[in-house]
């Protein structure tokens, strides 16, 4: 089974995204408050029914010329179990809307379009020092049922040695945040919400970057 690990990248890459990383580590050490675990959210019904691509890269696809459409943003960061030590080897599922709020996926019956440069899944593993990064699209909100719209979230599956974590990543400020019940059954759901941060140098000019930090048990 192929996997994208984070070893593939460039010399320049991992400087990067080690600058990038050590400053959300200056932060928590500044806060000095102890691990918590990330907090489980649902699955969802749009769990990828193929093995997700291996691929940093969702922007694109394999023999397309084309780009995917919306905000580009670069996730990354950390896998750590409750001691703090970096989980190595850790599989990372990810799986998303596409910035119109619609997934690639038969069984979602939304009226958004689809675009046919985004597939919204893949497949990474942690690096030696726990560290991920993938680039795709900010997706969008969308319609989840009379009452309900999702706000922006990416879905995460992260398997270490011992622990399997299912959970989802938002962004600050979404106004549909304060009402989406899958976010506010999170306890600390403040774990789950990142910023998005101007990109460092070498990153692309109008990408954004959001750091995610993920913590479980024992790793």
């Amino acid at each position: 089974m192929a996997t994208y690990s984070i070893g593939a990248l460039g010399r320049r890459e991992l400087l990067l995204m080690s600058a990038v990383l050590a400053v959300g580590a200056t932060r928590d050490a500044a806060a000095a408050t102890p691990l918590q675990t990330t907090p489980d959210q649902a699955r969802g019904p749009f769990f990828p029914l193929q093995e997700p691509a291996s691929t940093s890269d969702l922007t694109k696809l394999p023999g397309r010329a084309g780009r995917a459409r919306g905000q580009v943003i670069n996730v990354m960061g950390r896998v750590l179990n409750l001691s703090g030590e970096p989980v190595r080897d850790a599989g990372i599922e990810i799986w998303q809307a596409n910035s119109y709020g619609r997934y690639r996926d038969p069984r979602d019956t939304n009226a958004a379009p689809l675009d046919p440069n985004f597939d919204g899944s893949a497949r990474l593993v942690s690096d030696a020092e726990g560290r991920y990064r993938f680039k795709t699209i900010k997706p969008a909100a969308y319609r989840a049922g009379p009452g309900l719209i999702r706000p922006s979230h990416i879905h995460f599956q992260v398997t270490g040695r011992e622990d399997r974590l299912i959970t989802q990543m938002y962004f600050e400020n979404d106004p549909y945040n304060a009402t989406d019940p899958i976010l506010n059954s999170a306890p600390l759901k403040q774990l789950l919400i990142t910023k998005l941060l101007d990109p460092s140098p070498g990153l692309e000019a109008d990408s954004k970057v959001a750091i995610f930090d993920i913590v479980v048990i024992r790793g």
